[in-house]
């Protein structure tokens, strides 16, 4: 009960406050425009489904080479991290060796 008061009262926040910022003439404008190019490029959409479907094609392959890319850089951070841990490691061994 108490996850779906939660969820209910962000959703009602959610609604209050974008009516609020309605009042501002800028805001209201920017959200006309907004909408009138999301009807545009829905109808669009909905005339030519196989473009819908081409362009989010497009748009995941886009995701996924980026997500990869930086999937790929970030082990290559990794493994510096543990070359350069591994360094320090086996000088202190190296070092803890000689004095014995």
């Amino acid at each position: 009960m108490g996850k779906r008061n939660v969820l209910f009262g962000v959703i009602i926040g959610a609604i209050v406050g974008g009516l609020v910022s309605l009042f501002n003439n800028d805001a209201r404008n920017y959200t006309k425009l907004k909408m009138n190019y999301a009807k545009n490029r829905s109808g669009y959409y909905v005339k030519h489904p196989s473009e819908a479907v081409r362009s989010a094609r497009d748009s995941f392959d886009k995701f996924s080479k980026e997500f990869s890319s930086g999937a790929e850089n970030a082990i290559n951070a990794l493994e510096q991290v543990e070359n350069t841990l591994d360094k320090f490691a086996n000088k202190d061994q190296k070092d803890l060796e000689n004095t014995l």
